[in-house]
């Protein structure tokens, strides 16, 4: 917000309101270049023969959501700092784009799979407490943690599907972000701020472990369809509640 009026400020105000977010910004940068070798590395190590297309699309995505991310830092981050919740975010991102590797082109390692499945989750709400901690928290670090927790959703989707063999409907478990996000292109009120439910984050953390679990292999198709059921109707409440209340204050 403030390069955006930087031209009405005095030649000082302008130079430190640019340095306060440049200074975050070149800091990402920095950090999220040596995102790189940790994708290329988990790739080598546990999906060596998932081939160099697979490692490219694997950097690829994660160099596309830091640049995403970015941007988005030089307007929703209010703080001179970049503070450790983003780093953590950051390194959540490149963990979630090595998970690509596999879906493009390795054999199953439902073990590796897993493993780098629960360090992620597990890393999930250490961003937050970390924010809070530092008194760093800002609208960039909240989206940002977002988007991430929706591509994990979806790749875990894609991969219990496409390299666990589980039912094609486990797909639906990876969209309700992406659902949501498109009905609000067509009705811009389910864009409005929502309150924060601890509720809401108990059915997100099951949504990943069902994710998580569904990606065992030789899971019973009847149990696979049960759990992914049974949180499809957690995500419909949990949804479905938002909606309502964003109804009712729409403008």
């Amino acid at each position: 917000m403030a390069l955006a009026h930087s031209s009405t400020l005095p030649r000082g105000r302008r130079w430190r309101a640019m340095r306060a977010i440049g200074t975050p910004v070149r800091r990402f940068l920095v950090i999220a270049s040596l995102g790189v070798p940790v994708v290329i590395g988990i790739g080598l190590w546990l999906f060596a023969d998932a081939g160099l297309l697979a490692m490219i699309i694997g950097v690829i995505a994660f160099v596309g959501g830091t640049a995403g991310a970015a941007w988005q830092l030089t307007r929703r981050h209010s703080h001179s700092r970049l503070g450790l919740a983003n780093v953590v975010t950051l390194l959540r991102l490149a963990l979630v784009s090595a998970l690509i590797i596999p879906l493009v082109g390795a054999s199953p390692a439902p073990v590796a799979i897993i493993a780098i499945a629960t360090i992620s989750l597990s890393l999930d709400g250490v961003d937050g407490w970390l924010a809070r901690r530092q008194g760093l928290s800002s609208d960039f670090g909240g989206s940002f943690d977002m988007e991430v927790d929706s591509v994990f959703a979806l790749v875990l989707a894609l991969l219990a599907v496409v390299v666990g063999g589980a039912p094609w409907f486990v797909l639906l478990l990876g969209l309700p972000r992406y659902l949501f996000w498109v009905a609000g292109a067509l009705w811009p009120w389910l864009y409005d701020p929502l309150p924060s439910r601890y509720s809401g984050k108990v059915v997100a953390v099951v949504q990943m472990i069902t994710l998580i679990v569904l990606q065992l292999p030789g899971l019973p198709f009847a149990l696979a369809t049960a759990l992914t059921v049974g949180v499809l109707a957690a995500l419909g409440w949990s949804f479905g509640r938002d909606i309502v209340w964003l109804w009712r204050r729409r403008g």
